[in-house]
């Protein structure tokens, strides 16, 4: 796990997240037709600040490619990059200390009244999801790997940081490697 405390690349557009990389574009074997090996279709990413590499190379398309590597570098930028953040802050501020990212995810079920508990939900297909998932990693790391303390400085139940964290099987590998190294159970 690597530390990284300057901008965030995942609050950048593609063209912005791109122009950070250096580009290369090679042939590629496998699947893909009889024309796979004649042109350098395929891509690889490589952020220069963070370290963090990625590829695409599953279509004859290069353009396809380079989408496909950019959605693969974000998701490799938030299971690979945490930031050091105080678990104490967000446990005293509460749910007002979360970045507007993720606040904008966090709601109240209609007809649940006040009092019920809060829910963060946000899809894989969303833009920001691997934004909100590094956040989610990030305090997940900050609080030991325990998964109730983490879902108390988001101000949402347990199940559904679980359920957050399980939906994408990246996202679980990550999550289970903060676990792990903590010396906790892996989730199940």
């Amino acid at each position: 796990m690597v530390a990284m405390t300057n901008d965030d690349p995942l609050a950048l557009d593609d063209d912005a997240l791109l122009a950070q990389c250096e580009v290369h574009y090679y042939k590629s074997s496998g699947p893909g037709g009889q024309h796979r090996n004649k042109v350098s279709s395929a891509v690889r990413l490589h952020h220069r600040r963070s370290g963090v590499s990625a590829h695409g190379d599953d279509s004859r398309s290069q353009h396809d490619n380079k989408k496909l590597a950019l959605r693969r570098l974000r998701m490799n930028i938030a299971c690979q990059i945490r930031r050091e953040m105080d678990r104490q802050t967000f446990l005293d501020a509460g749910p007002a200390s979360l970045p507007a990212h993720v606040a904008e995810c966090i709601f109240t079920p209609r007809g649940r009244g006040e009092d019920a508990p809060r829910r963060l939900e946000i899809g894989v297909r969303d833009f920001r999801f691997w934004r909100v998932a590094a956040f989610l990693l990030d305090v997940l790391h900050a609080c030991g790997g325990r998964m109730a303390d983490a879902a108390a400085c988001l101000g949402i139940t347990t199940g559904n940081f679980s359920d957050l964290l399980t939906s994408e099987r990246h996202l679980l590998a990550s999550a289970q490697a903060i676990r792990k190294t903590n010396g906790l159970k892996p989730l199940s």
